[in-house]
C-alpha cells in the first residue's frame, strides 16, 4: 500500500484505539439516571413481498435442487511411500440433466482431473463417472448413482427467442459458496467466445448477472426457472465478476448433451477433406470459404468428384474447389464449415456450393462419419 494511504489510515486507527482506551478507563461521560425501561423494539409489519422478489424466490426454490457442486480430484504419488492419494484440485458447478443421474458441466471444470465428486443440494455426495466431453463447446457430462428421489432434472428452455433486457438468474457455487443466486438481465446476444481448443462458440449469451470463479458449469435461467444457458466464462481483468459473463446457449447444449450421453463423444459428420491454411485464400485471391488441398480416398468428397488445389509438373497452380456454402448457408472459413457440419447428422444428404476458377456449381453428397 502506498505511503500516502498509510498516512491517511494511521490517524484513524490511532483515534479509534484512543477512544476505546478512554472509554475503558472511565473517562467517557455516562448518563446518570434511574434504570430506564429497555424493551426490544416492536417489529413493523412489512406487507407482501414485491412481485420481483417473489419471482426471485420462486426461481431459486424451483431450480436449486437441480444445481450441484462439483469437486475435482487429482492423484498424486508420495515420493517416499509411493502411495497414490487423491487431493481436491478445484470446484465448479453443474446441474442434473435427467433422472438417469447425468450431470452437465463445463469441460474446463473437470479438465486435467482424475476423478470428481458431485454434491447435491441436500449435501449428500456421490462419486462421478465421466460419460463424455466436447471441449470445442466446453461441455462435459458426468453420471452419479444416486436415488431417483434425489435427482430433480432441470427444466429446459430455449435460447432462440431470448431478448436483450429480459431477466435472468444464475445459481452456482462461486468461490466454493454453494447454492448462491445472482440476478441480472440478458445484456447482449450472439456473442462469440473461445473454447479451450480455440474453436469459436457462437451465439453465446452475455449477462450482467454476477458470475465468479466456481460458477462455471452452472445454469443460467429465465424467469420461469428454465435453463437457457450454461455459465462458462467472464470478462474480467481482476478475475472476479465485472458484470460481463457469458453462457453457452441452451439450444447448443440440448444438441450436444444427448450425443455425449449416447456416444460418449461427438461423432462429427465428415466430408473427408483437408482444408488449406487460412492465408491461402487471400494469397490466391480466392473467395471466402474452404479451399481443398486433400481428399481422402473413398470419402463422400471423393465420391462426389470434388477437386483439390495442387501444382502441375511445370509448377503451375492447378485450380481446385472452394466450399463457399452448405445448404445455402455461407461458409467463411474452416471453423465456420465445422460449425455447419456439427449441426448435421451422419448419413444426411447436403448440398455444397463450390467455387472453382471463377465458376460456381452445386454438388449434393451424403455425409460420412469422422470415425
Amino acid at each position: 500500500m502506498p505511503n500516502t494511504k498509510l498516512k491517511t489510515l494511521l490517524p484513524l486507527a490511532l483515534s479509534a484505539s484512543l477512544l476505546l482506551a478512554l472509554a475503558g478507563s472511565g473517562f467517557w461521560p455516562t448518563a446518570v439516571q434511574s434504570k430506564p425501561q429497555a424493551e426490544p423494539r416492536a417489529v413493523q409489519p412489512r406487507g407482501p413481498l414485491e412481485p420481483a422478489e417473489q419471482t426471485h424466490i420462486k426461481v431459486f426454490k424451483k431450480v436449486s435442487p437441480s444445481v450441484v457442486h462439483i469437486t475435482t480430484l487429482a492423484r498424486s504419488r508420495d515420493f517416499f511411500s509411493m502411495n497414490i492419494t487423491e487431493q481436491p484440485a478445484g470446484t465448479g458447478s453443474g446441474f442434473i440433466w435427467d433422472e438417469g443421474g447425468h450431470v452437465v458441466t463445463n469441460f474446463h471444470v473437470i479438465q486435467g482431473a482424475n476423478a470428481a465428486t458431485v454434491t447435491l443440494s441436500d449435501q449428500s455426495s456421490y462419486p462421478a463417472k465421466l460419460v463424455g466431453v466436447f471441449p470445442d463447446r466446453d461441455l462435459a457430462v458426468l453420471r452419479i448413482d444416486a436415488p431417483k428421489a434425489k435427482l430433480t432434472a432441470i427444466a429446459i428452455g430455449s435460447s432462440a427467442d431470448l431478448q436483450v433486457g429480459q431477466a435472468v438468474y444464475a445459481i452456482g457455487n462461486p468461490f466454493g459458496l454453494d447454492q448462491t443466486l445472482t440476478t441480472g438481465i440478458v445484456s447482449a446476444l450472439n456473442r462469440e467466445i473461445e473454447s479451450v481448443t480455440r474453436r469459436s462458440i457462437r451465439g453465446a449469451i452475455q449477462t450482467d448477472a454476477a458470475i465468479n470463479p466456481g460458477n462455471s458449469g452452472g445454469p443460467l435461467l429465465d424467469s420461469a426457472g428454465r435453463l437457457i444457458g450454461v455459465n462458462t466464462s467472464i470478462y474480467s481483468p481482476s478475475g472476479a465478476s465485472a458484470g460481463i459473463g457469458f453462457a453457452i446457449p441452451v439450444d447448443e447444449v440440448n444438441r450436444v448433451v444427448p450425443r455425449l450421453i449416447r456416444d460418449g463423444r461427438i461423432i462429427r459428420p465428415s466430408l473427408g477433406v483437408t482444408a488449406a491454411a487460412a492465408n491461402v485464400n487471400q494469397a490466391l485471391k480466392l473467395p471466402p470459404g474452404v479451399a481443398l488441398v486433400r481428399i481422402s480416398p473413398g470419402s463422400p468428397a471423393a465420391q462426389a468428384g470434388l477437386q483439390v488445389f495442387g501444382r502441375g509438373r511445370d509448377g503451375r497452380l492447378i485450380q481446385g474447389d472452394v466450399i463457399t456454402a452448405i445448404n445455402g448457408e455461407p461458409v467463411a472459413d474452416l471453423d465456420d464449415m465445422l460449425n455447419r457440419l456439427e449441426q448435421r447428422q451422419v448419413g444426411e444428404r447436403i448440398t455444397l456450393t463450390l467455387w472453382n476458377a471463377g465458376q460456381t456449381r452445386k454438388q449434393a453428397l451424403t455425409l460420412g462419419s469422422s470415425d
